[in-house]
């Protein structure tokens, strides 16, 4: 049976509950593989339908989303019309309660999130916008390979627009440091080592903050043009800047933190969000 293969067909940002780790920003590339019969035009499907129609259908599905394995130990739900309410607990005993529109959150099937759990979970909804002559797919989710520094970020952008205004979506992201021209790899470790499986914030998006069996936290809350957003996060996993945290102000954070640092040299910071974008400032 022949099939159709597309590589890098797109990447999805997303961040994902860990029962480790917490709510962890990822960024993972997808290819797909098709399996069927040729139609009239000796085609199993047109390159351009492949990717506009799968890469439409995964984006709403999971892209900018904050995925839960239906199946979490622990893991609570609460539901009403307009919001949706998760409460959920690390095996190092802190929780996080994260409430939002219920288009903010995508269930995967099964105990915990992963590549495989999630291509699975979206492999069935795919199938139904594929032409009826294809009669099989199969999907991979994979990580960038990168050689040097990076680190796992969530976050949320209440003046966006778009889908980034979740309050829990999140990026795997290389980070570059240039200091006084040269390629600083211990620049860009301090910073990959500083915000591993981070929680990004501003200081503005602050609610409340409360204590919970010995543990900080806070409460972070706004809304946004796709409704009410808030999360409680112990302090601890979260770090608070005076902005926003589009990646193009993470990057001037960023290169006024190594100044401060180290004011005699110059820096060129170059912050990834997720796969081959980004943002670059030298100060």
């Amino acid at each position: 049976m022949p099939s159709l293969f597309v590589n890098n067909l797109t990447v999805i940002d997303f961040a994902f509950f860990d029962a480790e780790r917490g709510i962890v920003g990822e960024s993972l590339i997808l290819d797909v593989e098709l399996f069927g019969e040729l139609n009239d035009e000796g085609m199993l499907f047109d390159f351009s339908f492949v990717k506009k129609r799968i890469k439409s259908c995964v984006d709403s599905l999971v892209d900018h989303k904050f995925l839960v394995a239906s199946q979490l130990p622990g893991l609570t739900v609460k539901e009403s019309p307009q919001q949706l309410s998760l409460t959920m607990k690390t095996t190092n005993g802190d929780s996080f309660e994260h409430i939002s529109p219920h288009q903010a959150v995508y269930f995967v099937e099964g105990e915990q999130v992963n590549a495989d759990a999630i291509a699975q979970s979206i492999k069935n909804e795919i199938m139904k916008i594929l032409p009826d002559n294809v009669v099989n797919l199969d999907l991979w989710l994979r990580s960038e390979v990168i050689e040097g520094a990076f680190y796992h970020y969530s976050h949320g952008l209440k003046k966006h627009f778009g889908d980034c205004q979740r309050i829990a979506h999140g990026h795997r992201s290389k980070i570059e440091v240039w200091e006084d021209q040269n390629l600083s790899v211990e620049s860009a470790e301090f910073i990959a080592n500083e915000w591993r499986d981070i929680y990004l914030a501003t200081n503005e998006d602050i609610k409340t903050e409360t204590s919970i069996n010995g543990i900080d936290y806070w409460v972070f809350e706004y809304h946004a043009n796709q409704g009410l957003f808030q999360l409680t996060i112990a302090k601890s996993r979260c770090y608070l800047i005076e902005t926003d945290t589009t990646v193009e102000l993470i990057a001037d954070y960023l290169a006024k933190w190594l100044k401060q640092r180290n004011p005699q040299a110059t820096y060129k910071v170059k912050a990834y969000e997720g796969v081959d974008k980004g943002a670059i400032v030298e100060l």
